[in-house]
């Protein structure tokens, strides 16, 4: 897996993933649709064209949605166990149509689980930006993150499992 293990992250650590989307008409659309929300802003160009950004804007669900995605192939994937909150989203600039958002990641705390020895808990902060450097999101997700020796442990005894049900 491609995702970071507990031990793997420190805190002030920044990460700079690579992948970025552009949202498109299409994708805010079904995103309003599919959550039932029929925000005038967000789909009605003419009521959009007479407030105070003359366009329609992004859901910013999608927006903190797609900051979160972005970030798992370099971060969670295999090695999440269960995202505990989002805490402290901000939205300080709007996105359009046709926006790219790109994500960097900050370590911000970290510990060991109280009830769960095989995890940690890390607290991440998530900055949404455009190319151009405009801050379009922030939050902080706090991830309950697997231990790699835990991860060692649960191979093995998988391998184990199998090689039994061969013979």
């Amino acid at each position: 897996m491609s995702g970071k293990y507990y031990e793997e992250l420190e805190v002030g650590q920044k990460i700079r993933h690579g992948l970025g989307r552009t949202i498109t008409e299409a994708d805010n659309t079904l995103f309003c649709t599919m959550t039932m929300n029929p925000q005038p802003l967000h789909l009605n160009e003419d009521f959009a064209a007479k407030t105070q950004f003359g366009q329609r804007i992004v859901n910013g669900l999608l927006t903190l949605s797609l900051a979160v995605g972005l970030t798992v192939s370099d971060l969670t994937e295999g090695t999440v166990i269960a995202n505990l909150g989002y805490d402290r989203v901000i939205h300080p600039n709007p996105v359009f149509h046709g926006d790219t958002l790109y994500v960097e990641t900050e370590v911000i705390e970290k510990r060991d689980s109280k009830s769960r020895p095989e995890a940690g808990i890390v607290r991440l902060k998530h900055t949404g930006r455009k190319p151009d450097g405009t801050v379009v999101v922030e939050l902080e997700r706090t991830v309950l993150f697997l231990k790699k020796m835990a991860a060692a442990a649960a191979a093995s005894e998988k391998e184990h499992k199998n090689s039994q049900e061969e013979a």
